[in-house]
């Protein structure tokens, strides 16, 4: 029985040390692609909406690993936040070539990430964590 705690033990210690080294890899990777975003801007002498909006969503993926890093989770509200960005630079990029169907489908996406979002957030607030697991959900509720 001592093995099993033991192996299981160093199981965590190494799916940890994968962990960290992942959201590392993503962090630094986040950092060159915002660096790259802002070259390309200073060198179009230009900085355009879908710009900023790409600035955003790296910010998004960074803040979305501090928060790991901080409280151990992550809540699920970031990536959709990160999607509903995205889908909407992808509109903003792509507006004159699109057709009429496929911005009303983009948009019905974003409207159905917007509603589980809300879902989401409601549900949080309408059935929270038991007292034990509240302190860990502050940082999903923020």
């Amino acid at each position: 029985m001592l093995t099993k705690s033991k192996n299981a033990k160093n199981a965590l210690t190494i799916l940890e040390v994968f962990e960290n080294l992942g959201l590392i890899i993503i962090s630094l990777a986040t950092v060159f692609a915002l660096y790259q975003e802002i070259l390309f801007m200073i060198s179009n002498k230009a900085v355009t909406l879908a710009d900023l909006l790409l600035l955003f969503l790296y910010l998004e993926v960074l803040a979305m690993v501090s928060l790991y890093y901080s409280s151990g989770k992550l809540p699920i509200r970031f990536p959709l936040y990160i999607s509903i960005v995205a889908l909407a630079r992808y509109i903003i990029i792509d507006m004159k070539s699109l057709e009429k169907e496929e911005l009303i489908y983009i948009s019905i996406a974003i409207l159905l990430i917007s509603f589980a979002t809300l879902v989401i957030r409601y549900g949080h607030i309408k059935f929270p964590y038991p007292e034990h697991q509240r302190k860990e959900s502050k940082n999903d509720e923020q």
